[in-house]
């Protein structure tokens, strides 16, 4: 690199005093934690690698150190991860994680929390380990708010979706926003049938919430358990889609439409 001001930018960087117990001490090696010089520094490092994946011919994307080339047939895949990991770690020192590279169809693989499908025109679509990740953090959330009033948890679980959701705004299969929307309505139903406690209780919220009294009754004391209650029909039939708007919860598909009627 020729660049003076970037170098004397990296060198500031690399110079910086850490603070340790509010102490300011000098800094022998590595690079300030937190700092956008690692993914600059690691852009640098891998430019090669651009150059050298173009020179090829290669259609790839590549963030950071993720990086996924995209080649006709499997033989290709395997002859291309070879070549590729005796150019990294040679030239550019560079170790290959092997047990997270692999040779796979697009639709088996995953960057940057997408996935796409299989068909001849591929769509993008949040990844299966990526949802995962998402309902935990719901789970985590609800679970933080016990105790609380439904309105409280509402609250609570508001940045998870709308952080979720900014991220996966470039999704363009909806089953999986569908999947979860389902799912977050019947942990909150099951929390309202938990917060009842009581036949009485529940019955009387039932009839409250335009379920006809003979049906209330037979709910409240069928003996099943929360989970199996806040998935029942009764319960879906008092508390529905338009109920949880009301209350102003956050709907992961509707707010991705909204994000493509913008767009």
């Amino acid at each position: 690199m020729k660049d003076t001001g970037v170098l004397k930018l990296i060198r500031r960087y690399l110079e910086a005093g850490m603070m340790e117990g509010g102490i300011e001490n000098a800094r022998s090696e590595g690079t300030p934690q937190g700092s956008p010089l690692s993914p600059l520094l690691s852009n640098i490092l891998r430019d090669d690698l651009d150059r050298e994946l173009e020179r090829r011919g290669h259609r790839f994307c590549r963030y950071a150190d993720d990086c996924n080339i995209y080649v006709k047939s499997e033989r290709s895949g395997q002859r291309v991860r070879q070549s590729i990991t005796a150019f990294l770690e040679p030239r550019l020192k560079l170790k290959v994680n092997a047990a997270k590279s692999a040779v796979a169809r697009p639709w088996q693989r995953k960057f940057l929390g997408y996935s796409m499908t299989w068909h001849q025109k591929p769509k993008l679509k949040i990844a299966s380990e990526s949802r995962q990740r998402l309902a935990e953090k719901i789970r985590l959330a609800l679970r933080r708010g016990r105790g609380q009033s439904l309105q409280q948890v509402i609250k609570g679980i508001h940045p998870v979706l709308r952080g979720g959701m900014a991220y996966f705004q470039l999704s363009e299969v909806k089953n999986v926003l569908e999947e979860l929307d389902g799912w977050l309505r019947h942990n909150l139903r099951t929390l309202l049938w938990r917060q009842w406690k009581r036949v009485y209780t529940r019955a009387r919220n039932l009839i409250k919430a335009g379920i006809d009294k003979v049906r209330a009754w037979k709910s409240a004391t069928n003996g099943r358990g929360p989970w199996w209650n806040g998935g029942a029909s009764h319960m879906n039939q008092a508390f529905p889609k338009s109920w949880f708007d009301r209350m102003g919860l956050v709907s992961l598909l509707d707010t991705h439409r909204r994000f493509l009627s913008v767009s």
